[in-house]
């Protein structure tokens, strides 16, 4: 939801832009102004797509491993995390409000923080990103395996299960819903906020976004925020694919 609500204020940046200087953006680094239709205005953009498909394609790419290496970090260090808070639970309300707080950081804030660390280029970058994506893995992988059944979990101890047969065999298949709802979420925040790495020079599709501003042209904005906005429905809906296919068959059909 904060990653839609992002992009939608993108789109909504780029289409005032568009009412005020009244300009078309259609050259590799130059602005051609003027005032087109509503249709004119499609053939454009589509126009401007295609002809810097090459640059848009490489900057896909990098947009698409900003987000993977981050949320692969992330769920490791989440869903791992996650669990052993819930066997040291005295350390979950400290550590969960630390996650809180990364939150709260403004996102070019975070960015311009990692520089001083890590330098510029990919390496701050994702760690920024795992950073945010953090929290809504962490928070869910806890309160869904807090949350299991004791009942449950009595049954397992009397089958002779182990406690890491219990956590395995038990506890994390009924957590999967809950779980994958919070990689579902990081997910999407991820996408979003990675737009913004091309101020600390990681590259995606932030570059052609912040050209776009910079030559107040709509046209070159819009052909950065659509892809990162079909980027992210299309990664969510393998989410949730993924989701339907590890969630036990008993748990479909209770549903």
């Amino acid at each position: 939801m904060i990653m839609l609500s992002l992009l939608l204020v993108s789109a909504g940046v780029g289409a005032a832009a568009a009412a005020k200087a009244q300009s078309q953006i259609g050259g590799e680094s130059s602005g051609l102004t003027g005032n087109p239709g509503r249709g004119n205005g499609l053939k454009a953009l589509f126009s401007v797509m295609y002809e810097r498909r090459r640059p848009l394609q490489r900057q896909l790419v990098e947009h698409i491993q900003l987000t993977l290496f981050a949320m692969g970090l992330a769920v490791l260090a989440g869903v791992s995390t996650g669990i052993i808070l819930t066997r040291a639970k005295k350390l979950a309300a400290p550590i969960l409000g630390l996650a809180s707080i990364i939150q709260t950081i403004p996102s070019l804030a975070l960015l311009a923080l990692m520089i001083p660390l890590l330098g510029i280029g990919l390496a701050p970058a994702v760690a920024a990103l795992f950073l945010y994506a953090l929290l809504p893995i962490m928070r869910n992988t806890y309160t869904a395996v807090d949350e299991v059944d004791p009942a449950v979990i009595e049954v397992g101890r009397g089958m002779g299960m182990t406690e890491r047969q219990i956590l395995v065999k038990v506890e994390i298949p009924l957590c999967v819903p809950v779980v994958m709802a919070g990689i579902r979420t990081s997910t999407v925040i991820c996408v979003g906020i990675a737009t913004l790495c091309t101020f600390i020079g990681a590259g995606g599709l932030g570059t052609m976004i912040m050209e776009g501003m910079q030559t107040r042209g709509s046209v070159l904005i819009l052909a950065g925020v659509i892809p990162a906005i079909i980027l992210a429905l299309a990664l969510d809906g393998l989410m949730a694919l993924m989701q339907r296919i590890l969630t036990p068959t008993g748990l479909k059909l209770q549903r």
